[in-house]
């Protein structure tokens, strides 16, 4: 390791005086301004992270849903998975270091994670559609090129597609070629096979418009297109053309605003869907015919996929264990349905897609959605494998529901969560069913609800449990939750820390908008009270739509 070469570069790509960042699920992100060192120093991470385990890694330049003055970076793991959390310590020391304290820490991971300096090193690189992310690209490549690494610069590519070809490079091309081409051949191919085999009945369940936020994922599906146009036409808006990344569009935009994107014109019952600025959260909607708005989310995508999976596996006989994952944010009649109705077991772990992605590991089928839309399958390589010999071994009906879940496996982008291939999942199942965006809603109702944020002078005074439904501390607050949540029917709350500032979450449900808003006040009052509140106290809320 040439420390002088390292110091040198370094001195081009310095850090601001007191900032500190701290690496997490969606990596750093903050005002694309104050990123070029941290492009810099995750270049060399990246090189150490590679020759570690001798393998190829990513490093994505985004900051997904954030306003288009932001930016971010995140690294991928040789199987297309998160950084590793003890990489996600190494990657906030080396960010936060002080300039001349830079080549030490640098060497200090080395040792501590025992890196062997003379192994070869690989990395990918892609970034987002952003004004400020080819600059900081090359931030990343100097870091990458001091410590002799090699690398392959992608450009632009949403991120779930550089998950994509991590997992390809590291896979020896098995998972799929490592080329965009490769990407939307893999991709269309299972997914014109799947459609195949639906009775159609005209065209009316062939057309969509989708919501680009004005990001990457306009371009790819622009590049997708043409490999799908006889299964699906799909009209883009929101593309980019006009109009900022993210503003007043985009998946996080119409969940959070529960209203359809500016840009979006649309007719009674028709089907619409968001990405968001990377391309890997998706949420559909529609307008009723007396013009009111629906929204259907990541519990809804996740139910359709789950029960569509499981017919397929009572289909051909096969025990294969499938299990949903969901944080407490789930809708509580989602986890019902499938539990009571599908007969799906369902599990609940932190928030944060890492979390779900780990639990669903252990299942031979494992489906997570977060409500935002962020989410995929994931099939264990023995499922796989027994799947694709089922496909060659059944006769007739059963031979044919095994080749449904074998196309199933290749349509999804397992390395992540994936606006793209979830939309393609989501269009075939809704084609092969026979089923309409508002009997896809009808599956069933959602309970309503109500999210809150209470400032609070130190968010680490709240402590929980039972995947963040319980609080531990303070003392007192988790007793006084409980006795409001009694008050009203069908009635949940829970409260969860911030991770990255000094808000307190709150979450309520009930059995109308009326009982979860004043459950959820009252609730953000308690954590008030209890919990250190700063400012002025929380007022009553009402139901904006």
């Amino acid at each position: 390791m040439d420390l002088d070469a390292i110091t040198k570069y370094s001195a081009l790509h310095v850090k601001p005086s007191g900032l500190v960042l701290q690496y997490g699920t969606a990596g750093f992100r903050t005002k694309a301004e104050h990123l070029d060192h941290v492009m810099f120093r995750m270049g060399l991470l990246a090189v150490l992270r590679s020759k570690q385990t001798k393998s190829t890694i990513g490093v994505m330049v985004t900051a997904s849903h954030n306003p288009e003055e932001d930016n971010g970076v995140k690294l991928v793991d040789p199987l297309g998975e998160m950084l590793a959390p003890s990489w996600e310590e190494h990657a906030t020391c080396l960010a936060n270091a002080e300039e001349q304290d830079m080549p030490r820490v640098l060497m200090d991971i080395s040792v501590k994670a025992a890196v062997n300096l003379q192994q070869d090193a690989f990395v990918v690189i892609g970034r987002d559609t952003r004004p400020s992310s080819e600059k900081l690209s090359q931030s990343v490549i100097d870091g990458v090129t001091v410590l002799e690494g090699q690398f392959h610069d992608y450009g632009l590519l949403t991120t779930p597609q550089l998950h994509y070809m991590v997992y390809c490079r590291n896979t020896s091309g098995q998972y799929g070629k490592a080329t965009i081409e490769g990407y939307c051949q893999k991709l269309s191919k299972a997914f014109t096979e799947l459609t195949k085999q639906a009775f159609y009945s005209g065209d009316e369940y062939r057309s969509l418009k989708v919501d680009c936020a004005n990001g990457i994922g306009a371009l790819k599906l622009r590049e997708m297109e043409h490999y799908i146009s006889q299964e699906l036409s799909v009209q883009l808006l929101n593309d980019g053309t006009k109009g900022k990344l993210n503003h007043l569009c985009g998946a996080d935009f119409v969940k959070s605003h529960q209203k359809p994107p500016q840009g979006m014109e649309m007719k009674p019952n028709e089907r619409c869907c968001s990405f968001d600025g990377d391309a890997d959260r998706i949420v559909y909607y529609y307008l009723d015919v007396d013009g009111h708005f629906h929204l259907i989310d990541g519990d809804k995508i996740a139910t359709l996929i789950s029960s569509f999976l499981k017919e397929l596996l009572l289909e051909i006989g096969e025990s294969l264990n499938i299990g949903v994952v969901q944080t407490a944010y789930a809708n509580g009649s989602s986890t019902r349905y499938l539990e009571e109705v599908m007969k799906v077991p369902v599990y609940c772990t932190k928030t944060g897609v890492k979390h779900l992605h780990h639990k669903a590991q252990e299942f031979d089928i494992g489906v997570y959605f977060e409500a935002n839309g962020h989410g995929t399958v994931l099939f264990s390589k023995a499922a796989e494998i027994r799947i694709k010999q089922l496909a060659k071994e059944l006769e007739d009906k059963k031979r044919k529901a095994a080749k449904m879940l074998e196309n199933v496996i290749d349509l999804f982008n397992q390395a992540a969560g994936d606006a793209i291939s979830d939309m393609l999942v989501i269009e075939a199942i809704l084609t092969l069913k026979g089923l309409t965006v508002q009997q896809w809603d009808a599956l069933y109702m959602d309970l309503p609800n109500r999210q809150l944020k209470v400032k609070v002078a130190d968010r680490q005074v709240i402590s929980t449990t039972d995947a963040e439904r319980q609080v531990v501390t303070p003392p007192g607050l988790q007793e006084a939750i409980n006795d409001l949540v009694k008050k009203y029917k069908l009635s949940r709350a829970f409260v969860r820390p911030s991770g990255t500032e000094d808000i307190v979450r709150v979450y309520a449900e009930a059995d109308s908008q009326e009982n979860a808003d004043s459950l959820a006040h009252a609730v953000s009052l308690a954590v008030f009270q209890l919990a250190g509140g700063v400012g002025e106290p929380p007022q009553a809320v009402s139901c904006p739509y």
